[in-house]
């Protein structure tokens, strides 16, 4: 593996394409904690299928349509009736715009009646409404990328609208194939219980009609092998109802098959706060949003990193830029392990105190096990990339020998993950790998001893650990 790289380690899997549809906020609305799992474990399984040399179209499916927007932009034209290119001053805010339109849409039957027709105007194309609609949306978008870039999560945005149009054919399809009936006015599948309506009852699309065209585009335009959802476990149900009219329609093999194509689920608890309830990301006086909850993560690992480098005299060797970007690292990638960390379907606590503790399982105690090795390796003076060419490792010891059977389980463990979908995998194995490092640092003399070739297994050790930072989406640390 060092001679040929860490990649001659990635995992060979069946599938060519895999559509990862993750994090998918609501357009006008806040990003919330829930959003923030579903970006962070949206994000792992990506990187990893893309280490296994899958191509993987990650796929923002953003709420862009529906009535609310009716209520949004007709509450736009009535507060400036003369101006749309003064919305974007005006909406500034989004989340209280919203809350503006919201209660009068609930209060004033009138304008209700208005917004609701400005829903049709806005589904029959009209300019004006077109344009509005672009500007809400853009305001939005900008607001998520300010948490995409400091998680360091690229996606590719193909909202609700951008489906839209499939619908009625994908609904043409599945009635020609007799699977849609009448319900009470509504048009329905059945098949499980309870039955999938793709109508409703005033003849608007929902959910699970712009769900079914997304599978059909996915499957016949994107050609994807595997098409994976990364939502809340709440949303369970609606998609096997889904992935079940799919299988109906021909559309996908029996689930008993094991075949491609295929379409998944991967449900995921809910943040809690330190109190065990479900953790808000609004205050009473206002929302704390998920840019300032990251920010935060990063102020106290500053902090910490200050402190520590202060008491033990290191403080003037450090740039304030290396302090900035090491800080960063630090921060964002204790929320992202923090998280990632634990079985995906259970809750998480949400605890700044915990996730940014440099004891047990933390990014914060990999982080400095990382910088660790990179200063042994340094401290050796010796050409690691001149060794690896002429020496041969041998596994004398038995604590070389834990840690050099440990490294050589990365593949698999990567191709479990892929598998069952469950990133803790991978950050119990980075784990063990630094419990083991640390066992084999402590009985085997590494600098200065006449085992050159352990120096080797400190590389080996190095490279997989930032193998498995990269896959979290971490940053790792080179010193600390």
């Amino acid at each position: 593996m060092l001679i040929h790289g860490i990649e001659s380690w990635s995992p060979i899997l069946p599938v060519k394409r895999v559509v990862l549809d993750f994090s998918s906020p609501n357009i006008a609305k806040e990003m919330h904690v829930g959003h923030i799992r579903s970006t962070i474990i949206g994000d792992t399984l990506a990187r990893i299928f893309e280490f296994a040399n899958i191509e993987v179209l990650r796929r923002n499916h953003v709420g862009d349509w529906g009535t609310q927007f009716g209520m949004l932009i007709q509450f736009l034209f009535e507060k400036f009736p003369n101006g749309e290119e003064a919305a974007n001053q005006a909406i500034g805010d989004l989340q209280s715009f919203y809350r503006d339109a919201k209660k009068k849409f609930d209060e004033n039957p009138d304008f209700k009646g208005r917004a609701q027709q400005a829903v049709v105007r806005l589904q029959r194309g009209e300019d004006r409404y077109l344009a509005a609609w672009k500007s809400i949306c853009q305001i939005s978008r900008n607001e998520f990328d300010l948490v995409y870039k400091r998680l360091n999560v690229e996606l590719e945005e193909k909202g609700e609208s951008f489906y839209n149009p499939y619908i009625p054919r994908v609904l043409e399809e599945l009635t020609g194939k007799g699977l849609i009936t009448e319900s009470k006015g509504a048009r329905v599948i059945e098949g499980r219980k309870p039955p999938l309506i793709v109508v409703k009852r005033d003849g608007g699309f929902n959910y699970a009609s712009t769900d079914l065209a997304a599978l059909w585009y996915r499957l016949n335009v994107e050609m994807a092998e595997w098409i994976i959802y990364v939502t809340d476990v709440g949303q369970q149900q609606h998609f096997h109802s889904v992935f079940s009219a799919a299988r109906m329609a021909g559309w996908l093999p029996d689930q008993k098959e094991e075949k491609y194509p295929k379409a998944s689920h991967v449900g995921f608890g809910f943040v809690l706060g330190a109190d065990g309830s479900r953790f808000r990301t609004r205050s009473s006086d206002g929302a704390v949003r998920l840019v300032d909850l990251l920010d935060e993560a990063k102020s106290q690992s500053l902090a910490q990193l200050i402190k520590r480098l202060t008491e033990n005299g290191q403080i003037a060797k450090w740039t304030d830029e290396e302090l900035d970007k090491t800080s960063e690292a630090i921060g964002y990638g204790a929320v992202k392990y923090a998280d990632l960390k634990n079985n995906r379907l259970t809750d998480y606590k949400f605890s700044y105190e915990q996730m940014l503790s440099d004891k047990g399982n933390t990014a914060v105690y990999l982080q400095y096990a990382h910088a660790r090795i990179c200063s042994i390796i340094q401290k050796s003076n010796k050409d690691v990339e001149e060794l690896k060419m002429t020496e041969f490792i041998t596994l004398g010891h038995p604590d070389e020998r834990s840690l050099g059977l440990h490294l050589i389980q990365f593949a698999e463990v990567v191709e479990q993950v892929c598998d069952d979908l469950s990133p803790h995998r991978l950050c119990d194995y980075l784990y063990t790998l630094s419990e083991r490092f640390s066992q084999f640092y402590t009985n085997c003399q590494v600098v200065g001893s006449p085992e050159e070739t352990s120096r080797l297994l400190c590389q080996a050790t190095a490279i997989v650990m930032r193998q498995c930072f990269h896959l979290l989406g971490i940053t790792p640390v080179h010193k600390l």
